[in-house]
């Protein structure tokens, strides 16, 4: 009897929550409004407190007929049991309320998410376990692998970076590590992992771990900038400074009333310095691109103008070498992510040295093709094609190196450095790029520049 009693108590429930206009749903507020209001309806309170009340009155009922309790006591116990069973859904939506607010950790608010997730550099705050409790997009980005409520050393294989957070969760005490990220390029970070006390759940102190990556790519750079750049100009400038210093003690002393001597060692001294200072100028854009190379560009430019550019401006050198530039190009814009300074520069050294170095062919074709990578991801392709007497496979592979030449005198007599594919290839790899290089020997060499494809909002 009560058990049908009480379900049909909750169908009409369940009913009248469904009547329930919209603003007026069920739930711990809304019964809290309606029970603090003297406006609502006496017979929803007593329906949901039905099968208190019924059982609460049969029970009264035996007492009294077996002569436990008298009328006057019964209906007061009566009386008190059914205004308990009414007032409990406001204190207890209170209570609830209350533990809610209590159960949230204070290091799990989003206050201290919003302070994480705006800070600059990569920021990962760690419990005293080792999980994530907050990251920001920043170290999300520097390692995808994390997540939050996981362990961080899962996602950090580094082992200096494991070494520090295991010492730091030891200690308590502050550690930093330096170590060198590969991926996407060669990147130097620092590691600093410092205890932060907070607030508890019952009124405590904690401490969590906050790891903060700086990084140091820009500092290194400059010191691996000015270390090369010594050595180097120091190996590749002793020739034309001892040229200049034997040809300017013979001008001042044998040659000193030799017009026509003078006249010739003049000329060498000009070629001397004007090679010094194409070498100084390679020595410090290439210097330039490797500070920057672990920052993409990311403003858009099209290379069919820059290509044509510069073919213009190399004309003279392919009349002076009677080599003709056949270019063949689209009409349409086509658009890559890049630094135009440097794609001039790119195009530059790969069409002056097909003008030089294959000049036998009387001829150099460039062309630029779309095409798709091995990793099947679409990209553009510029090709610089010469038909001279080609390169041999075992110089292949050293070709972008600094300083290497396949024949040290003829790159020398051209006025070549020994920098320019180096500096091609830094360029490429700035540009997520790549370079291609093919040759048969008496049948020319093709070096192809390939670029990422930037998708249109047709083709996404």
């Amino acid at each position: 009897m009560f058990g049908s009693a009480g379900i049909a108590a909750a169908d009409d429930t369940d009913l009248k929550k469904t009547e329930l206009p919209e603003g007026k749903r069920a739930g711990p507020m809304a019964i809290d409004d309606s029970s603090s209001s003297i406006f609502s309806p006496w017979p929803d309170r007593l329906r949901h407190s039905a099968i208190i009340l019924l059982a609460a009155g049969l029970a009264m009922t035996v007492l009294v007929a077996f002569g436990e309790l008298s009328l006057v006591r019964a209906t007061a116990v009566f009386i008190c049991i059914g205004a308990a069973a009414l007032v409990p859904w406001r204190l207890h939506n209170a209570v609830a309320s209350r533990e809610d607010v209590r159960g949230v950790n204070p290091v799990e608010a989003a206050a201290v998410s919003a302070v994480v997730a705006g800070m600059p550099d990569p920021a990962v705050l760690l419990d005293r376990a080792g999980r994530v409790i907050h990251l920001n997009a920043a170290a999300a980005q520097l390692a995808p692998a994390l997540r939050k409520n996981e362990l961080a050393q899962f996602a950090l294989r580094s082992p200096e970076i494991i070494t520090a957070l295991r010492e730091a969760i030891a200690t308590s005490e502050t550690r930093r590590a330096t170590y060198l990220d590969h991926v996407p390029v060669d990147r130097w970070m620092e590691l600093i992992i410092a205890p932060v006390p907070v607030p508890t759940l019952f009124g405590g102190t904690d401490k969590c771990m906050l790891m903060t990556f700086h990084d140091q790519t820009p500092l290194r750079r400059v010191e691996e900038m000015r270390a090369d750049f010594v050595a180097n100009a120091s190996h590749e400038l002793r020739t034309p400074l001892a040229a200049l210093s034997g040809f300017i003690d013979t001008l001042q002393g044998p040659a000193r009333d030799d017009a026509k001597a003078r006249e010739r060692f003049l000329g060498i001294m000009h070629t001397q310095a004007t090679r010094m200072a194409r070498l100084i100028d390679d020595l410090l854009s290439l210097s330039r691109v490797e500070l920057s190379a672990h920052v993409r560009p990311d403003t858009l430019v099209d290379i069919v103008p820059i290509i044509r550019q510069v073919a213009d401006g190399l004309e003279p050198l392919a009349r002076e070498r009677q080599v003709a530039i056949e270019i063949d190009l689209p009409d349409t814009p086509v658009t890559i992510a890049g630094d135009r300074e440097e794609l001039l520069r790119l195009f530059e050294n790969l069409i002056e040295n097909a003008l030089k170095y294959g000049a036998s062919g009387g001829k150099v074709m460039v062309s630029l093709t779309s095409a798709v990578s091995g990793e099947g991801a679409p990209e553009v392709r510029v090709m610089v094609r010469d038909f001279g007497p080609g390169i041999a496979p075992e110089h292949l592979p050293r070709l972008t190196e600094r300083f290497y030449r396949v024949d040290v005198g003829d790159s020398r007599a051209q006025g070549g450095t020994g920098l320019g594919l180096s500096l091609v290839k830094h360029i490429l790899n700035r540009h997520r790029g790549r370079l291609l290089i093919e040759s048969v020997l008496k049948k020319g060499a093709t070096f192809t520049a390939c670029f990422p494809q930037i998708r249109t909002l047709a083709e996404s």
